[in-house]
């Protein structure tokens, strides 16, 4: 095999997908900085905003799953040059993803009240001081999710630097903010997790501003963004958004709902536990947005070349995606065998002498699921930048059926099984995750092989 026609590819796959890398790490770093900020206040609190955040991660992944059926739609609108499909893809996308936010918000603010049942039968003292923080991270919600939209837009013209700049600016708004909320600097009151909740919170609001204004600055974007008629829509344009985005929600849902599972079956095991889960999930999950950025890139390009119909372009530039994901996972997980017991140390104080005990089993748990976390760097990547080219082809919903079928056919008994105390406790949790993103990889492999030689045989021939 010539593996140049592959790699000659990487440099504008890179260009295309390093500021996508860039912002998602953005959103994984808010809650980077939340763990390590709270770390240092305690493991019941960092048990906390664990628990807290895997609702709030169910609801996350619906809205950003959703809003991923903008991108490939704005993608092959812009190849062709169609700027009346452009600018209607983005204003009823926008309108969808207003009106999913709110109701997102609402779902998650009625059903808190689950933290408190026998059915998941979490640690009280955690209970209490996530009801709280997770108040106002629900909220959040709203702008994060229309600001999907505008990246979602931004993304399918291929302007992935501005949603970038955006989420850094978030960044750096929210740690001044964490900093000076949590520990009660510069007069204002210590407000603990919930001071973490409030700089998530306005810095998510202020990352949608910003986004907002370069967007309206930028003369390609500008037309298609401004002097929209937001409440003057179109039934069919608002179905075909929904037929693409639903499944599309329903993928990250499966997925990021049995990493949540993960956490609540952790809590089972105690507070140690589900805040060793949390660090593990925490670094695993920086790695995996660099994966989601080459997921996104594999979607614009497959996208542009599904509206140019050059189904033998379209594979081969897919295919040198795939490659160059697998490289860089196979780096995280060497990094993560080497430095698997001095990562989980950052999160925790351990010049507390009270908490000292806690912090080394903690630290010693982290370590042992860092192991699983090395091994599921490649299953992960795989499968989430083929099912970015799936989503570029605008096939959702086999690979819905997929998704459903890895994590909670095959992932989730296994990591109920095996996550018992008695028998392999969270390492065995992490296991399961690993048999469940194995089993996508191979299967959306298989889906996409066999659609794009489908694909290229009509284009070809005409048969089916």
């Amino acid at each position: 095999m010539n593996l140049a026609i592959y790699t000659k590819e990487f440099q504008y796959n890179w260009k295309l997908a390093a500021p996508v890398m860039l912002g998602m790490l953005g959103h994984t770093f808010v809650s980077f900085v939340d763990n390590i900020m709270v770390g240092q206040l305690g493991t019941a609190e960092l048990a906390a905003v664990s628990l807290g955040n895997s609702f709030l991660f169910i609801a996350m992944s619906i809205g950003i799953g959703f809003s991923t059926a903008i991108t490939p739609l704005i993608a092959e609108a812009d190849s062709s040059n169609n700027f009346l499909s452009a600018k209607s893809t983005f204003k009823h996308g926008l309108f969808l993803c207003f009106f999913l936010g709110v109701m997102l918000f609402l779902l998650l603010f009625v059903s808190k009240s689950l933290l408190y049942s026998n059915f998941l039968n979490q640690p009280k003292e955690v209970v209490s001081l996530a009801i709280p923080y997770l108040d106002l991270v629900a909220f959040s919600l709203i702008p994060l999710v229309i600001f999907q939209a505008f990246k979602q837009f931004s993304d399918g013209l291929s302007m992935t630097i501005y949603p970038m700049y955006a989420t850094l600016i978030a960044n750096i708004v929210n740690i001044i903010l964490n900093y000076i909320l949590i520990f009660g600097k510069f007069g204002f009151p210590a407000m603990g997790i919930v001071g973490a909740a409030y700089g998530t919170l306005f810095s998510r609001c202020i990352m949608l501003i910003y986004l907002w204004f370069l967007l309206a600055k930028n003369e390609r974007s500008k037309k298609l963004i401004t002097n929209i008629k937001i409440f003057i829509l179109d039934i069919p344009m608002l179905q075909k958004i929904t037929s693409l985005g639903a499944p599309s929600a329903l993928q990250m849902f499966f997925e990021i709902a049995i990493f949540t599972a993960a956490i609540w079956l952790s809590g089972l095991l105690g507070k140690n536990p589900q805040a060793a889960n949390q660090i593990a999930l925490n670094l695993s999950s920086m790695t995996f947005m660099v994966a989601m950025g080459l997921s996104v890139a594999a979607m614009v390009r497959v996208g542009n070349q599904k509206g140019l119909l050059n189904f033998i372009e379209l594979r081969r530039i897919a295919f040198s995606i795939f490659l160059f994901a697998v490289i860089l996972a196979v780096c995280f997980a060497i990094l993560f065998l080497i430095f698997r017991f001095q990562l989980p140390k950052i999160y925790l104080d351990f010049d507390d002498a009270i908490n000292f005990a806690d912090n080394m089993d903690v630290v010693n748990i982290a370590s042992q699921l860092l192991l699983a976390a090395a091994i599921f760097q490649i299953s992960d990547s795989i499968q989430v930048v083929v099912l970015g080219a799936l989503r570029g082809l605008q096939d959702v919903v086999i690979p819905t059926i997929i998704t459903f079928i890895a994590y909670w056919l095959i992932g989730f008994p296994i990591s109920f099984f095996l996550g018992k105390e008695d028998v392999f406790g969270s390492f065995g949790i992490w296991l399961g995750l690993l048999a469940g993103l194995s089993s996508a990889s191979i299967l959306l492999y298989i889906r996409f092989n066999y659609l794009t030689l489908k694909l290229i045989k009509i284009n070809q021939y005409g048969t089916t």
